[in-house]
């Protein structure tokens, strides 16, 4: 098994680099036709149809790296202190996000819409009625990741102790050895299939906590196959060793989808053949990209840096700020005539230099910025 002394930087470069994306990612709403915060006037279909591949797994591959470092986490350090740094660096962080940051993406949406037409100043008081969005202006936005994440974590907890106990621990080895097999991984496919075929339908995502069930379930799953596979170098070398297979796999999947379901955007709404195939293939595709990608970051990316230690610590407060200040220069940007693909470029460019500058100049200066931010000392 991996253990912390055998620091594996390629998990590192995944969880940097999956985050990092979500700035691409949510730097293309305003100009597709979705409902978001801001929306540009011209919105584009295409545009849609390419980044619905992309939502697929960037959620399940960040649950799915989470849980790895759970697994890292607990490796040197009893479970209630591992509790208590996940109140400081997710809890206290989301608590701050909500009633801080937040609120200034919640005032653009509602005055793009011309709901309200009253300064933020003025505006921002209401956060402190607690009244939740939409009706009101407290809300997690796209912190439901850090919900979910804390929520899962408190659920798990007796597991993570029961995991300490030296019997239950070999248990868990032998478990794990049996996953990590080539054989074993491919096959881990199959709960997921079953969680999508049986709850997708009856529970669209939402992000709401409550009520979520399809989110919520396959979520925690992948957050589990973490913990389990994540210390047990067989399974991260088996990823790089069939690498290419499980590429093909993806891309056969996804070219399939696009063939039947995304292009034009088209998912199934009721249970039938077309609705199963969906299902399975989609499972499939979200699963070998997961393995891809671990395996190809397992060849390429087993490297430390500068560069990845800096991202390390300031991945997360990224992650926080980044909506926020997407929904706050796109609100300007889709006002000027410019071409949609300009507009798309120069919002991505100047959202990553001011998340980027906010970090290094004002978060990572003092230590209270730090400790609201989620930043290691």
């Amino acid at each position: 098994m991996v253990t912390q002394r055998d620091r594996q930087h390629y998990i590192d470069w995944i969880r940097v680099l999956a985050f990092i994306l979500l700035i691409i990612f949510h730097s293309s709403m305003p100009f597709v036709p979705y409902g978001w915060e801001v929306k540009n006037a011209q919105t584009s279909q295409a545009l849609m149809n390419l980044i619905w591949w992309f939502h697929q797994w960037r959620l399940p591959l960040l649950f799915f790296i989470s849980g790895v470092g759970v697994y890292f986490s607990l490796q040197r350090r009893p479970v209630p202190v591992f509790l208590w740094e996940r109140v400081k660096r997710l809890f206290i962080p989301l608590v701050f996000a909500m009633l801080f940051t937040i609120p200034l993406q919640v005032w653009v949406e509602y005055t793009q819409k011309g709901r309200i037409h009253e300064s933020y100043i003025d505006f921002y008081p209401s956060v402190w009625k607690f009244i939740p969005y939409p009706d009101g202006s407290l809300t997690w936005s796209h912190m439901w990741f850090v919900v979910y994440l804390f929520t899962f974590i408190l659920i798990l907890t007796p597991i993570f102790f029961l995991f300490k106990i030296k019997l239950l621990a070999n248990f868990k080895e032998k478990i794990t050895g049996l996953l990590a097999s080539p054989v074993g991984t491919v096959l881990m496919v199959i709960p997921l299939m079953y969680i999508y075929y049986t709850l997708f339908l009856a529970w669209p995502e939402q992000g709401s906590l409550f009520d979520d069930w399809f989110v919520f379930i396959f979520s925690i799953t992948l957050l589990l196959y973490g913990y389990f596979l994540g210390g047990s170098l067989s399974f991260w070398s088996n990823c790089e060793k069939y690498r290419k297979p499980y590429l093909l796999v993806a891309v056969i999947t996804v070219a399939s989808l696009y063939a039947m379901y995304w292009w034009p955007l088209q998912i199934p709404k009721e249970y039938g053949p077309k609705y199963t195939s969906y299902a399975l293939l989609n499972c499939l595709e979200i699963w070998m990209v997961i393995l891809a990608i671990s395996g190809y970051a397992k060849k390429y990316l087993n490297f430390s840096s500068p560069v990845l230690t800096y991202l390390n610590r300031a991945v997360y407060p990224f992650y926080i700020l980044h909506q926020t200040v997407i929904v706050v220069i796109g609100y300007q940007v889709v006002q000027w005539s410019l071409p949609l693909l300009v507009k798309l470029i120069v919002l991505t460019i100047l959202s990553a230099i001011t998340i980027f500058s906010i970090y290094h100049f004002i978060i990572r200066r003092t230590r209270l910025t730090r400790f609201l931010y989620g930043v290691k000392d």
